[in-house]
């Protein structure tokens, strides 16, 4: 076995990313502090076609060179938006027949292995702060809420890990 040189993984160019059908997964980060965690949120983007993140509130914003450090370029291939209020986004995600869903610990939250998507229909996949998670107004407004089952001693996942568990879950359920 050899490992490939990446002149060998024949990835799309940013323009051909821009045009490729994409996931139909919008990101939508609530309140994240890291720059490091939202380049990471970039990158995992863009490696499964995600159509668009929205950054909110205190969620930094590109250019930055933390961002650059962890993004590697994806800021540049993934469509993003800044919008200073989640719940107002959720609102209007919601209205446009886009089916919203909160990754948190809550009653009632639905396994991730347990969520089936419905083929067809536009998913915006809410990731919370580090620290606080999902803001509670935004998760009682979600469509669905998410857990990502945990059997060790910790509480939480990093949000890039996250977000990388849960994209890439809901990646294969949808394009397989």
């Amino acid at each position: 076995m050899r490992k490939l040189k990446n002149n060998e993984l024949e990835r799309l160019t940013v323009e051909n990313f821009k045009s490729a059908k994409k996931t139909p997964l919008i990101v939508v980060l609530d309140n994240i502090r890291s720059l490091n965690n939202i380049g990471s949120v970039f990158r995992t983007s863009d490696a499964f076609l995600i159509e668009k993140i929205y950054l909110c509130g205190i969620t930094a914003k590109p250019p930055h060179k933390d961002i650059h450090k962890t993004a590697l370029g994806a800021t540049d291939s993934v469509e993003w938006e800044y919008v200073e209020d989640t719940l107002t986004l959720i609102k209007k995600l919601k209205k446009s027949k886009i089916k919203t869903v909160a990754i948190e610990q809550a009653d009632n939250a639905v396994q991730l292995q347990n969520f089936i998507p419905v083929k067809g229909e536009k998913l915006a996949i809410i990731f919370g702060n580090e620290v606080k998670g999902v803001q509670q107004e935004v998760v009682s407004a979600s469509d669905y809420c998410i857990e990502i089952p945990q059997y060790g001693t910790k509480h939480s996942l990093n949000i890039s890990v996250s977000c990388g568990v849960v994209l890439w879950d809901l990646f294969c359920k949808l394009k397989f």
